[in-house]
């Protein structure tokens, strides 16, 4: 598994200067949703939320969503079971055993895409495979780019 330093492209060699830009990747889900901590200033990269709080790129919005938490918050919900709840909509009947078979670095792709009214409609239906990480990642970023609104930025180096 990628260390934080890895996802988050930190220089090799130590710089007391360097910062990430848009804030620090801690987290992601199999069907490419990001959990970040937002920089210094969410605002100017086009990040909802304050300073040090996570926010959620949703692959069902292709969009960052503010969590309105800090990390140790985040940390405590994500062990309270809340997530059951917080992935409503974005989980089919065999989702576990699909996440389960996957190898570390790897993802689920879905088709039609999560964000289309198609896979809205019937989660069940879609076709979905494995395939590295980044391609997920991949993906949710170019359609961001290709149909706006805005960039979603650094999304984590898997």
């Amino acid at each position: 598994m990628p260390s934080l330093a890895q996802v988050n492209q930190f220089p090799v060699a130590f710089d007391p200067a360097w910062h990430p830009a848009t804030g620090l990747v801690v987290g992601h889900d199999v069907v490419g949703g990001v959990f970040a901590l937002n920089g210094h200033d969410p605002a100017a990269v086009g990040r909802p939320g304050v300073p040090g709080q996570m926010i959620y790129f949703a692959p069902d919005t292709l969009a960052w969503e503010a969590m309105e938490m800090g990390h140790s918050g985040w940390l405590t919900w994500l062990l309270s079971g809340r997530l059951e709840t917080f992935y409503d909509g974005l989980r089919w009947p065999t989702w576990r055993e699909e996440a389960e078979a996957l190898a570390l670095g790897q993802g689920i792709t879905v088709y039609p895409f999560l964000w289309s009214k198609e896979a809205r409609a019937d989660l069940g239906a879609t076709r979905r495979r494995p395939v590295p990480m980044r391609e997920v990642l991949g993906a949710a970023s170019d359609f961001v780019r290709q149909m706006g609104p805005a960039d979603p930025g650094f999304l984590g180096d898997v």
